[in-house]
């Protein structure tokens, strides 16, 4: 479980791709490094990931075939920047909303409009994905726990604005219009509509 509150931007080393379909990743960081053990979780642009080896500078962590397809990961390449965060623990603050590090799926940036010092930012997603996004509600991108403010059903899309500061902690001011994003709906949508689905009774057998 994570916050959405992001620690630090590392810089991928170097990726290596297996024989099974899936690749390793290696990233550079400092800060989620502190205390870090073989198996423990790090969220790599929202994505839970497992560390699987470490040295004083990075970690590496595998990227399996399914989440090579699920994410935008697999377009990532030597130099490139990534937001981490490391899993929640029980003595943390909640800073931002219940995370799980499951992504969902990706959607595509169509815009980024600066307002003063802050910048717009609308992202076009699936419609299976777009019919839990309100607004004002939560949503992980890259990983960023952030408030929708609209959703536009019309164009499949919906938009959020990145203030001064959040802009120098994340990797989303860096990418461009056409670029893929991760996305994490707010599970409290999912767990709605399940409930109000029900479940089906099996028909009695005469």
């Amino acid at each position: 479980m994570f916050t959405g509150i992001v620690e630090e931007m590392g810089r991928v080393r170097g990726v290596s791709v297996g024989d099974d379909g899936g690749c390793e990743m290696t990233v550079e960081a400092s800060i989620v490094l502190d205390d870090v053990k073989l198996g423990d979780s790090i969220a790599v642009n929202g994505t839970c990931l497992t560390v699987t080896a470490f040295d004083a500078a990075a970690f590496t962590v595998g990227l399996s075939p399914e989440t090579l397809r699920r994410t935008s990961l697999g377009e990532v390449s030597t130099g490139s920047q990534v937001n981490l965060e490391r899993s929640l623990q029980p003595s943390s603050r909640m800073g931002g909303h219940f995370v799980q590090g499951h992504v969902d799926g990706t959607g595509t940036i169509v815009s980024m409009e600066p307002e003063g010092n802050s910048l717009w930012i609308k992202v076009r997603a699936s419609p299976d994905l777009l019919k839990y996004i309100v607004p004002k509600g939560y949503i992980a991108v890259d990983g960023t726990s952030l408030t929708v403010v609209d959703v536009i059903d019309e164009e499949s899309s919906f938009t959020f604005m990145l203030v001064g500061f959040t802009q120098q902690k994340v990797v989303i001011p860096g990418k461009a219009v056409g670029n893929r994003v991760n996305l994490e709906v707010d599970i409290l949508g999912k767990y709605v509509e399940r409930m109000l689905q029900g479940y089906a009774v099996p028909a009695a057998r005469s």
